[in-house]
């Protein structure tokens, strides 16, 4: 296998292996864990074919580079996901739903998007290259698998990948405080890519400019803003339910 990458944690590890075992390279364990969360995994493992290799907490933490791998790190190839812009439009059968991230480099709220656009069924998501987080060991971890079901596209250029999804019939809609609709008045029953800004700055200019529309999340309490994969939970599921309305 050519290409390998690290996930550890239970959470991602079963993920992969339930998804596609046969791009698992082989699994480290700490075998010195005897409780039945382990006891299971490794039953799990051992059926679906995976490679065990027992490991102490020195190795463990040589692969994770973390304490959070919870005596279970994997070494595993990349699945076969859309890799740009151009192969993802191509391969989607129905109504794209397409989450876009501009801005977020905290792997803890890349992991927790991918997460949450992977339970809305989302089909992509799309971040710039440039001022964003990598997919790394802690967004894998912390998208509990979803990092292996959806493609996360990185473009040179946001606003140039905005104007691409336009111009394949994709309405584009960003995110802001001040907006005058709110997300419950806004069509998104339609192929749509939602715009999520960082948390704090929001969305840069040029690609606010480029948006067919802005809307805003009603707050009604006393905080200003929402942690960028809870906001991007209320509109990814908001368009959901536009979706199962309209049918």
């Amino acid at each position: 296998m050519a290409r390998l990458k690290v996930l550890y944690g239970f959470h991602a590890v079963t993920a992969r292996i339930r998804h596609d075992a046969s791009t698992v390279e082989d699994v480290y364990y700490d075998a010195t864990r005897k409780d039945r969360r382990m006891t299971e995994f490794l039953h799990a493992a051992k059926e679906a074919g995976v490679r065990l290799i027992a490991a102490d907490e020195t190795r463990l933490w040589g692969l994770a580079h973390t304490e959070r791998h919870q005596g279970v790190v994997a070494r595993a190839g990349d699945l076969p996901l859309a890799q740009n812009l151009a192969e993802l439009l191509d391969g989607i059968a129905g109504s794209p739903l397409i989450l876009v991230l501009d801005g977020v480099t905290d792997p803890h709220n890349l992991g927790a998007c991918l997460r949450v656009a992977d339970a809305a069924g989302a089909h992509a998501v799309i971040a710039p290259r440039d001022r964003a987080v990598g997919l790394n060991a802690t967004a894998a971890k912390v998208a509990s698998g979803a990092a292996d079901t959806v493609p996360y596209i990185t473009v040179t250029n946001l606003a140039r990948a905005l104007r691409e999804l336009k111009d394949a019939g994709v309405w584009v809609v960003g995110t802001a405080g001040e907006a005058e609709k709110s997300v419950y008045e806004t069509e998104l029953d339609g192929p749509v890519a939602l715009v999520m800004g960082a948390e704090g700055e929001g969305m840069r200019r040029l690609t606010r400019d480029t948006c067919d529309v802005i809307m805003r999340i009603p707050m009604a309490g006393t905080v200003e803003s929402l942690n960028v994969s809870v906001a991007s939970g209320v509109c990814l599921f908001e368009a959901v339910r536009q979706r199962a309305v309209k049918k």
